[in-house]
Order: structure tokens, then C-alpha cells, then sequence
């Protein structure tokens, strides 16, 4: 999967599922970059099909206190 270093939200992403369309996807997310976030850099990762997305939040303060609110399932939320 090529991603926009700058990116989130799903924009500045495509998924490569071959070495022949590799160079076109990339020029493709280089464009969605640049316009979306001013910066063409790209990561490159192995596509996970069918993942979870799970957040957990803590919060904690200067004096060492911490409290675990659960995780919660944001698959819904997200394209890739």
C-alpha cells in the first residue's frame, strides 16, 4: 500500500495489488499528496486485508495518575 506521509483520513492512499500498475498508483498518490497536504513524500506498507482498528484511550497528569478508558472498535470509520 503506498501512503502520503502526511496523510490521514484515507487520502493520499492506494493499494497496489500488482507490480504493473506500481509507478501509475504511485504518480496517482504523489498528485492526491501534494494538493491535499503539500508534501509528495510516501511510505510504502504491506497491505493488512480485513483489519481492526481499535483506539484506546488514556489519560494520565503530572503526578502519575492514570486511567484506562476501554477500547472502542473505529473499523466502521475507516476505508482502508
Amino acid at each position: 500500500m503506498l501512503k502520503a506521509a502526511l496523510g490521514g483520513g484515507g487520502k493520499g492512499m492506494r493499494i497496489v495489488h500488482n507490480e504493473g500498475e506500481f509507478f501509475q498508483q504511485l504518480e496517482a498518490c504523489k498528485r492526491e499528496a501534494k494538493k491535499g497536504f503539500a508534501d509528495e513524500k510516501m511510505i510504502l506498507e504491506k497491505y493488512v486485508q480485513k483489519p481492526r482498528h481499535i483506539e484506546v484511550q488514556v489519560f494520565g497528569d503530572k503526578h502519575g495518575n492514570y486511567v484506562y478508558l476501554n477500547e472502542r472498535d473505529c473499523t466502521v470509520q475507516r476505508r482502508h
